[in-house]
């Protein structure tokens, strides 16, 4: 069976798995959007994933990423809560696809798989970042370190 078939087929087990990690997870904003809000932003990126490995593009998930970042980051997510949606879908995945497909395709669908997430995972990482030192950020102001300390 072809990695994004067995994808597609296994969409609702994979989904579950994740929805249930990210839950277990207790992120702040993701559990005040609720289960509903969670699920859909999973199955958002769950499609995402597939549509990248169907076409075999980088470029969505780079664009997706960026967004997320800069809309999460201006709703004032961390960016552990974000990449661990990412983290928990990816985690969610390897449960379906190991036992799925055909030993001698993990392989490619692990590099697959691993690049589409690990190109999203950077791009919302570098994003963030950038959004993150272009404004003033309370978490990010060293300059305390290097005043010294009071007498």
């Amino acid at each position: 069976m072809e990695l994004v078939e067995a994808l597609r087929a296994s969409q609702d087990e994979v989904l579950h798995e994740a929805s249930e990690a990210l839950t277990r997870s207790h992120l702040k904003h993701y559990e005040l959007s609720g289960p509903e809000g969670s699920s859909r932003r999973l199955r958002d990126l769950y499609d995402l994933v597939l549509d990248c490995l169907a076409g075999r593009t980088l470029a969505p998930m780079t664009e997706y990423a960026q967004a997320v970042a800069r809309e999460r980051f201006s709703a004032g997510f961390d960016i552990a809560e974000v990449q661990t949606a990412f983290n928990v879908l990816e985690e969610a995945i390897w449960k379906v696809v190991v036992p799925t497909l055909p030993a001698a395709d993990l392989a490619e669908a692990t590099g697959l798989i691993g690049t589409v997430l690990g190109c999203g995972k950077d791009a919302l990482a570098r994003t963030w970042v950038s959004e993150a030192t272009s404004r003033h950020v309370p978490s990010l102001d060293l300059s305390a370190l290097f005043q010294g300390t009071s007498s």
